[in-house]
């Protein structure tokens, strides 16, 4: 069993903490930019950023479904991390300056992979299904905030 990651980043052309007000309105702007994988959103506790409980189900492949219960903190600035309450999952979102009226948005999603055979096809093919629909999200967060 080893650890699994998935990465992708983006160049937004908005201001930094604009980006991050988007993506930490979990009560607003977040449902929008969820694309079809995304199902059962709600947002259970807060709903802005830190303190945030959200639930949503994932679904990665047409056979695998993942229950998320997310808990959000804001670690540092320009940083929210996700927690799966039901899982090892963690998503972090680290929105940074990125030359003028700009913003670098990289989504990072970690988690306990399986062992034997299963895990081994996971680690291969899971980030780059995982960074397919991260990249969705980043394509309507820039829509969203570069308006």
């Amino acid at each position: 069993m080893g650890q699994v990651e998935a990465t992708t980043e983006r160049i937004i052309a908005a201001d930094p903490e604009e980006v991050f007000d988007a993506l930490a309105d979990y009560t607003g702007t977040r449902a929008k930019l969820l694309p079809e994988h995304f199902s059962e959103y709600e947002v259970r506790e807060g709903g802005d950023g830190k303190g945030t409980v959200v639930h949503w189900k994932l679904q990665a492949t047409s056979k695998r479904v993942r229950d998320c219960l997310l808990e959000v903190d804001e670690p540092t600035d320009g940083q929210l991390v996700e927690k799966d309450r039901n899982s090892s999952m963690v998503t972090t979102w680290t929105v940074t300056p990125s030359g003028e009226g700009k913003a670098r948005v990289v989504a990072t999603t970690t988690w306990d992979g399986a062992g034997g055979i299963g895990g081994f096809f996971e680690r291969t093919f899971a980030p780059k299904g995982l960074g397919r629909i991260y990249d969705a999200i980043l394509v309507r967060l820039a829509d969203e905030v570069e308006k």
